[in-house]
């Protein structure tokens, strides 16, 4: 079954034809909220807010552990996520859908392995390719069948937050060869390959990241508000394509 995680401007997926929410309790705590099943364009999609559906949960607080841990107990095999970030590439304005193709992870303190305990065994997981070539290109697929722009790779750099980052910040990122910075991206996807779980991301450019273009003096998060929304609709599109060339 296929999963879409929600994130910034996504607390509920308008186009799921809900049929029941589910509490799952977890060896690792609460998640992030109920799991939501339902169904988009006649097949079975179970979603999950991220932040909490009434986005109170700030992203180093997030219990990734459970989120993932939940929906692997669910039978879920693939995930595609949905996350705002700021841009840094030239090219990555408000309002552009990237799908990214690698990552760095700079988040720190965040519980980000299953692996870990005396009684488990030392576990080693290959993360080349962080993100599932073969579903990316399903989301690919089913952007241009929607006729939506939907970028093809760039570099995800995963920030500890919830703070902003300075200019100084963004300008090692760039170094760095990140080409968008986000707060949600890790441990998420590392805990998805522990639990054998395809996963994909749909990221959402909600700002210029600090130092970029707006953001040159000062990061307007009043203004993203409108940005996200109509964003969001294109993504909301994109999922619904996604889903039936899921066939699940």
């Amino acid at each position: 079954m296929l999963a879409i995680i929600g994130g910034t401007g996504m607390t509920q997926l308008a186009n799921l034809e809900i049929t029941h929410r589910q509490v799952i309790r977890t060896p690792y705590g609460e998640p992030s909220g109920a799991l939501t099943f339902g169904r988009i364009k006649d097949h079975n999609v179970v979603f999950l807010a991220r932040h909490g559906y009434g986005h109170t949960i700030p992203p180093h607080e997030i219990n990734y552990r459970a989120n993932i841990w939940a929906l692997a107990s669910q039978h879920v095999s693939r995930i595609v996520a949905v996350a705002s970030v700021g841009g840094i590439r030239s090219d990555l304005g408000p309002g552009k859908l990237i799908l990214p193709n690698q990552l760095i992870d700079y988040t720190y303190g965040r519980k980000f392995t299953f692996f870990e305990g005396g009684e488990k065994p030392v576990t080693h997981i290959d993360f080349t390719e962080p993100y599932c070539p073969k579903l990316r290109k399903r989301v690919l697929k089913a952007a241009k069948l929607a006729k939506i722009e939907l970028l093809d790779g760039g570099v995800y750099a995963a920030t500890q937050g919830p703070r902003l980052e300075t200019a100084a910040e963004i300008n090692r990122l760039e170094r760095d060869g990140g080409d968008m910075v986000g707060m949600t991206g890790m441990p998420e996807a590392a805990l998805a390959r522990e639990q054998g779980i395809s996963y994909a991301s749909i990221a959402v450019v909600a700002n210029h990241a600090a130092g970029r273009g707006d953001s040159k003096q000062h990061v307007d998060i009043n203004s993203v508000g409108p940005i996200l929304d109509d964003a969001m609709m294109r993504v909301r599109t994109i999922l619904e394509y996604v889903v039936e060339a899921d066939g699940d």
